[in-house]
């Protein structure tokens, strides 16, 4: 229910829930499957509590889905085949960077208005290729995946933070679950016990990050942003 409350208002849901299953004896890459396909509901849950906020994104999410699609099968496929440990030194800096990102939003901004810089109202080039690169890790493993995502949303597109939360909430959505039926298909073992626990519980949490992140003015939303950011990348440094 934590990590499908934290995902709906930011991402990082799996630094909850992956450690716990690590805990309870599973192996790394079960683990991290089964999470995925367990976390998919609460994504879902999420996306329809800030339905209100993705009126009008119609067109946007059309053009920035295809993207998330390919770049989670790469992920997804890089899981099965690449070293567990491959993406643990860069996450961190990948994150960093991010919570820069977060925390100099409304400078940039403002500094694009000024020089009179127009933003691809849908996502442009730049959107779509670091939204692919974010999918890719999304579909790998994702841990603070919304974070990073809400970073480069909220640069490149022109929009509020709270919208951009509410495409952000699709697009992770999209990434888990396209992640979560490749592993269906192609992972050698999901363990569907904790998997269904996961989903269940999620679809509540994401009602509660709904609920609850809605209300946030845009100033609160991006200190929230920033400290499970931080949070993150102490917990991969350290974990």
């Amino acid at each position: 229910m934590g990590a499908g409350t934290i995902n709906t208002l930011v991402g990082s849901g799996t630094l909850i829930t992956f450690p716990v299953l690590i805990a309870f004896g599973y192996e790394p890459v079960i683990a991290n499957v089964s999470n995925t396909i367990g976390l998919v509901p609460g994504s879902v849950s999420g996306a329809i509590g800030y339905r209100r906020e993705l009126a009008g994104q119609r067109q946007r999410a059309k053009r920035l889905i295809p993207a998330a699609v390919l770049g989670s099968l790469t992920g997804a496929t890089l899981l099965l085949v690449l070293p567990a440990s491959a993406f643990a030194a860069i996450v961190p800096v990948f994150i960093g960077l991010a919570l820069v990102l977060t925390a100099l939003q409304p400078r940039i901004s403002r500094a694009l208005a000024v020089r009179e810089v127009k933003l691809h109202a849908h996502g442009g080039t730049i959107t779509l290729v670091a939204l692919y690169v974010i999918a890719i890790y999304g579909g790998y493993f994702g841990a603070a995946q919304g974070v990073i995502m809400m970073a480069v949303l909220g640069v490149t597109l022109p929009e509020t933070l709270q919208r951009t939360n509410a495409i952000k909430n699709v697009l992770s959505g999209v990434v888990n679950g396209v992640a979560g039926v490749f592993f269906i298909f192609a992972a050698p073992h999901v363990d569907w016990g904790p998997a269904g626990i996961l989903a269940a519980s999620s679809i509540v949490g994401g009602q509660l990050g709904a609920r609850y992140g809605r209300r946030l003015p845009e100033g609160g939303l991006r200190l929230v942003i920033i400290a499970v950011g931080a949070f993150a990348i102490v917990r991969l440094v350290t974990g």
